[in-house]
């Protein structure tokens, strides 16, 4: 990659629709995983550009989005013992757990600490040893290998007062979760870059042969988005199902072996629920058991309260791709970015939000 602008070359941009668009014979529902898809899909004003055969659905592609209520809880709870220190990326405090958010709990005298690195958070474990730090551990299997290394960069230094609240969610079995939802009705999915560059592409060549659907690995810019949004058509349009690399320049097939280590030497898989769609069988990664020590959730015994959804929020349909945000009545009235009923609208990368603002704000 030379220069960022080549993939956002109008030409090319206009050469893939227009193949796009020649080539779509039937309509065909094609879901993106990834919210940084689906923003770039609408700030870009691809949707637009699509033909009307090709609908383009939003999935469960938000770490954020996902993240069940009652582990906001658990975060919020942690934040407000005594001699606690709770440290997160920035894009979890605004996200409404049953009764607050970790922002209204910073507000009301809270430790909570916006970081850009879970190691920083060993660092401030380090600095403070009359303190317990714990780090909101939230992402996909993206953000794991530097979760997983503050872990046992802490275990190696000997600290600890420090421990991650861990809600790893995987890929994969939400592709495989969608796709046995009887509502749904998907027949072509674009898997996150940032994800495959991880993890490589191996795990999706089961999926893609059992429920016949193509998978096609893109970027996020327009070029990327639409070459593989082409590349999925011409395989629909086949009859054909295999798992194809549009992002190339950056994922490899085995992905990155050092972080896949470093994966491996922390987390274990583990069933996770997911927000709006309910627990997913083997979804999810917590602490091996022979770092128990550096997990929030055992070490603290932190409580675990069940908290109701909403009931006007239709969260759980869009994530799984049944609806559109704007299908929810309270889309853009009483659900806004600055007064969310739910993750979608409130997370930087949700789809609700996405909508908002190029609907409400452009």
């Amino acid at each position: 990659m030379k220069h960022l602008t080549e993939y956002r070359d109008p030409h090319l941009v206009e050469q893939y629709a227009t193949e796009i668009r020649h080539l779509a014979t039937r309509p065909w529902n094609i879901m993106e995983v990834c919210g940084g898809q689906t923003h770039s899909l609408v700030k870009n004003g691809i949707l637009q550009l699509l033909p009307p055969e090709v609908n383009m659905v939003h999935g469960p592609g938000c770490p954020v989005c996902v993240t069940p209520l009652h582990m906001i809880d658990k975060a919020i709870w942690l934040a407000e013992q005594p001699n606690m220190i709770l440290c997160s990326f920035g894009d979890m405090l605004r996200v409404p757990g049953s009764r607050k958010s970790l922002l209204e709990a910073k507000a009301a005298g809270a430790d909570v600490r916006i970081l850009y690195s879970p190691l920083e958070a060993v660092k401030v474990a380090k600095d403070n040893p009359n303190k317990e730090v714990v780090f909101f551990a939230v992402g996909f299997e993206t953000t794991a290998p530097a979760n997983g290394m503050s872990v046992l960069h802490a275990h190696q230094l000997g600290v600890k007062n420090y421990s991650i609240l861990t809600s790893h969610v995987l890929v994969p079995p939400a592709i495989e979760a969608v796709m046995n939802d009887p509502e749904a009705r998907i027949n072509a999915f674009l898997a996150a870059g940032h994800v495959c560059t991880i993890m490589g592409i191996d795990e999706y060549f089961p999926i893609a042969e059992q429920y016949k659907i193509p998978i096609v690995v893109t970027g996020f810019e327009p070029v990327d988005l639409l070459q593989g949004i082409l590349m999925a058509v011409r395989q629909l349009e086949k009859g054909e199902h295999r798992v194809e690399n549009q992002y190339s320049r950056v994922v490899r097939p085995g992905g990155n072996p050092a972080a896949r280590n470093i994966i491996d030497r922390a987390f274990q898989v583990t069933d996770r629920e997911w927000r709006g769609i309910g627990t997913i069988p083997m979804s999810g990664w917590e602490l091996n058991d022979d770092l128990s020590g550096y997990d929030a959730n055992r070490k603290f015994n932190v409580p675990q309260e069940k908290a109701p959804e909403s009931t006007e929020c239709i969260a759980g349909q869009v994530l799984k791709g049944i609806k559109k945000p704007f299908d929810c009545p309270q889309f853009g009235k009483k659900c806004t970015p600055s007064n969310p009923l739910g993750a979608p609208m409130v997370s930087s990368e949700g789809a609700c939000a996405a909508y908002y603002y190029m609907r409400f704000e452009n």
